[in-house]
C-alpha cells in the first residue's frame, strides 16, 4: 500500500462476488453506538479472483470466518492463508489487505463492528502477537456470524441488544481460543496445579520464584514463563491477588482488625507497600474501601 497521511481512511477493492453474496450495511441507533458493540456492515461472499480489498485507517474491526476455499491475509507484516474452518480478528485501522488467490474460490462469512469495549477486546486479543485462530467450533461461528446478520437485516425493538450480545460471544471465543491454542498441548502440568495450590493455601507465607521453582523441581526461568503462559498474569502478581483478594474480606468482615494488622496478616511484611499495592489494584485506600463498606458486615449465621 502506498503512503496515506495519517488517520485518512483509504479503500482499493475488487467486488467479483456470485449474485447470492450478501453485503448489508448497517447503521445503528445513537443509543448503540454509545453503550453495545454494534454492527457496521456484516456479510457472507463467494468469491472468485480477482476479488480483494486493501484499507487503511477504517474506524472497525473485523472478523471473517472462512467457510470453503482459501482467501490470503497480508497484516501486520505477514501473509497469512486463511483456509476452511479459520478465522481472524482484525483492527481495520491497521494497513490489511486480503483477496481471493489465483486458482482459488474463497467463501466467507464476515462482519465489521465497533463499540466502546471493542479495542480492549482486540488488544486482549494480540498482547501476546496476532495469529489466525483454527480450532474453532465451526458450528457455533457459523450460527453466530448468520444470526448476527439475520438480526441486523430484521432489526426490531430488541434486535440491537441481542446483537451486542452475540458479538461478545464470539469475541470470547475468539479469546479463549487464541489463549488455549497458545498453550502447549494437553492439561496444565501437574507441578503448575502444586504451586497454584501452594499458592492458594500459602498466600499469607514468605514466597518468591526461587523458593517454589526449588521446592517443585523446575528452573525459576522456565517456570516464570510457563506461569504466565497458563495464567494470563506473572506469578509474582497472582500472589499479589490472592492476597489483596484476602485483604477486602478482612477490611470488610473484621472491623477489629487495624490496617497494619490484615497487611501482615495477608502476607505484607510492610504496611506502606500494602498501602501502594491496594490503590493500585482498587483504585482507593484500605480505609477508604473499609469506609465504602460500613455497615455490610454480614450477619453471624452467614459468616
Amino acid at each position: 500500500m502506498t503512503y496515506v497521511p495519517e488517520n485518512q481512511y483509504r479503500e482499493r477493492a475488487d467486488y467479483t462476488w456470485s449474485q447470492d453474496s450478501i453485503r448489508f450495511i448497517n447503521t445503528p441507533a445513537r443509543s448503540a453506538r454509545q453503550t453495545f458493540f454494534y454492527v457496521q456492515e456484516a456479510g457472507f461472499f463467494r468469491t472468485s479472483p480477482p476479488y480483494f480489498t486493501e484499507r487503511v485507517n477504517m474506524n472497525s474491526f473485523l472478523v471473517f470466518y472462512t467457510l470453503s476455499g482459501r482467501g490470503l491475509l497480508r497484516y501486520l507484516g505477514e501473509s497469512y492463508d486463511l483456509m476452511p474452518g479459520s478465522a481472524a480478528f482484525i483492527n481495520c485501522m491497521n494497513p490489511h489487505y486480503y483477496e481471493c488467490p489465483s486458482g482459488e474460490n474463497w467463501e466467507f462469512l464476515w462482519l465489521h463492528f465497533n463499540g466502546p469495549a471493542a479495542l480492549g477486546y482486540y488488544e486482549e486479543f494480540i498482547k501476546n502477537h496476532f495469529r489466525i485462530l483454527t480450532e474453532l467450533d465451526s458450528a457455533f461461528m457459523e450460527h453466530t456470524l448468520q444470526r448476527i446478520l439475520s438480526l441486523t437485516q430484521n432489526r426490531d425493538l430488541h434486535s440491537e441488544i441481542l446483537v451486542s450480545g452475540l458479538i461478545v460471544e464470539l469475541l470470547t471465543q475468539l479469546l479463549i481460543a487464541n489463549s488455549t491454542e497458545n498453550l502447549s498441548p494437553g492439561a496444565m502440568p501437574e507441578y503448575l496445579k502444586g504451586i497454584l495450590k501452594k499458592l492458594e493455601n500459602h498466600f499469607n507465607e514468605p514466597l518468591s520464584l526461587d523458593l517454589l521453582s526449588g521446592e517443585f523441581g523446575v528452573s525459576k526461568y522456565y517456570l516464570s514463563r510457563e506461569f504466565k503462559r497458563y495464567m494470563g498474569i506473572p506469578l509474582n502478581e497472582y500472589l499479589i491477588v490472592l492476597r489483596i483478594n484476602h485483604a477486602k474480606e478482612l477490611l470488610r468482615y473484621s472491623p477489629d482488625m487495624t490496617v497494619e494488622q490484615i497487611a501482615f496478616a495477608c502476607g505484607f511484611r510492610h504496611v506502606s507497600h500494602f498501602i501502594n499495592l491496594f490503590k493500585r489494584h482498587e483504585k482507593s485506600t484500605p480505609l477508604q474501601y473499609r469506609k465504602s463498606w460500613a455497615g455490610t458486615e454480614l450477619p453471624k449465621g452467614c459468616r
